[in-house]
């Protein structure tokens, strides 16, 4: 693919993925995409995407990277309890800056899809497990130096802080606050915390 190509396909994803995100995989029209991505002719989608099954794949593999790209920086070093904190703040502020709405990119996704797409379910698990790995790693280091207890299971503490953190999410998308998100977050660090030696 030349560049030009690649730049046309990458615009049209980033648009199908804002498009889909505002207003759902089934609500968004091949007509929605091409005004989007300012792409005139249906041809030039049906170039790079065979189908818009294709291009939901597509999208989640944009969507899991543009979330985990905002995370990186914090997750790559996730590994005492003032990175913990400083990640949930993070994502709290993010929350805020959104004005609550939205939710989770992969969580909507994966609502949406899970049922109905196996193959957009394989991904949008695939997409999780990176998440849950880096946290669990930032996790196992702290294990490393001594900074969590022997009977803390880092694959079950890191499973659990993934999925408080989409349910409060989902939670701050329904209310249009950030309380629960903040309350489960806090819930699970302290949980975390209790892991470490007196």
């Amino acid at each position: 693919m030349t560049a030009k190509g690649r730049a046309t396909r990458d615009r049209i994803v980033a648009a199908a993925a804002a498009v889909m995100y505002e207003q759902g995989v089934a609500g968004t029209s091949t007509e929605d995409i091409l005004a989007a991505a300012q792409v005139t002719s249906p041809s030039q989608l049906y170039h790079y995407f065979a189908d818009k099954k294709s291009l939901v794949q597509a999208v989640i593999e944009y969507q899991t990277e543009h979330v985990l790209g905002f995370q990186r920086p914090l997750l790559q070093r996730l590994d005492s309890f003032e990175a913990l904190e400083a990640w949930r703040d993070a994502i709290v502020q993010a929350q805020h800056a959104r004005r609550c709405k939205g939710g989770c990119p992969i969580g909507s996704l994966a609502a949406e899809l899970s049922d109905a797409d196996p193959q957009a379910r394989t991904r949008l698990a695939a997409g999780y497990a990176q998440w849950e790995g880096a946290i669990r790693d930032g996790l196992v280091s702290m294990q490393e130096r001594g900074e969590l207890d022997e009977e803390a299971d880092a694959d079950d503490l890191s499973l659990a802080l993934l999925t408080a953190l989409q349910g409060g999410l989902l939670m701050t998308q329904t209310r249009r606050d950030t309380v629960a998100l903040e309350a489960v977050l806090n819930a699970m660090i302290d949980r975390i915390r209790c892991h470490a030696p007196t």
